[in-house]
């Protein structure tokens, strides 16, 4: 299984980021192996659609699960048509969110828990 979650940093110990579409980066957990990887979000400074190109980014890097803190609808949607669970509310270090979610702890979201455009002002 291929985890995203939405970081501030670049590594397993950075902080969860609470914007998807925005975040600094995602990081690609395999949970099948030790290794990660650190995608940097070309979209953080996007003017427009920073959710949606992230979704579409998930779904080219074949991402399974997405953990973030929040996400909005177009994103969530975007994301939703391509098979990819999203969990939101999620916080802690990228580490500490793995791990809540492969032990069960986190469940998938069944709507976005923003409206749109919610982190284009920076982190909240």
């Amino acid at each position: 299984m291929r985890i995203a979650v939405t970081a501030q940093g670049n590594d397993l110990a950075s902080p969860v980021d609470p914007r998807f579409g925005r975040c600094a980066t995602f990081i690609v957990v395999d949970t099948e192996s030790p290794d990660f990887t650190v995608v940097e979000n070309a979209n953080a400074s996007a003017g427009g659609g920073a959710g949606i190109q992230s979704a579409q980014l998930m779904a080219d890097l074949d991402i399974n699960i997405v953990l973030t803190g929040n996400c909005g609808p177009n994103a969530f949607r975007t994301l939703e048509a391509a098979g990819i669970k999203v969990v939101v509310g999620v916080g802690g270090t990228v580490q500490e969110a793995v791990d809540e979610y492969t032990s069960g702890a986190l469940t998938s979201a069944d709507t976005p828990n923003v409206a749109s455009h919610f982190g284009t002002s920076g982190p909240k």
